[in-house]
């Protein structure tokens, strides 16, 4: 029932103009029912208000009814396998899906992320996946790098304060 009831409210808050407010609960049902098909549906058609294709493909990639272009458009901002795999949004098991073609597409970008990743993810494990699929190791170097830049942040901040106390002091 709260589905149905929060789908109303979405009804009323975009025939009163409150497109923002309609868009965060519809984000709030796909969160609360990913397997659901009419928020992901809903919300492709909240951003089509913002001209936002992109958007509007993620919602609709796993409705057989999709547009080519929003898939293309979703699909090049999402470029990165792990990332489409998390904006799809979908937790639990594939065959959960409300068809079969949504489950073979659910299968499809989860197969893409384990091969970018080079060890298996599921639905539910991607929350432990740490940062995007990468090519030729530079997510060590680009952490190594921030690492020392903290460092060195951080002696720093230590030199000031050791230079402000003997100021104090002296």
């Amino acid at each position: 029932m709260a589905l149905n009831d929060t789908l109303a409210r979405v009804d009323a808050d975009l025939a009163a103009g409150r497109v923002p407010v309609a868009r965060q609960r519809l984000r709030g049902l796909v969160s609360s029912y990913p397997h659901e098909p009419a928020p992901r549906r809903r919300l492709a058609e909240v951003y089509r208000l913002y001209d936002d294709a992109a958007e509007a493909g993620r919602w609709m990639y796993l409705e057989e009814d999709r547009s080519p272009e929003e898939t293309a458009a979703f699909e090049e901002r999402y470029a990165d396998p792990v990332r489409r795999m998390r904006a799809v949004a979908w937790l639990g098991k594939e065959s959960d899906a409300a068809t079969p073609l949504a489950a073979a597409r659910l299968a499809a970008v989860r197969e893409t992320a384990s091969d970018a990743l080079g060890r298996p993810v599921t639905w539910d494990g991607l929350a432990e996946v740490r940062g995007e699929a990468r090519e030729g190791g530079c997510g060590r170097l680009t952490g190594a790098l921030a690492g020392v830049g903290c460092l060195l942040l951080s002696l720093a901040f230590l030199g000031v304060w050791v230079y402000g106390l003997v100021s104090l002091l002296g």
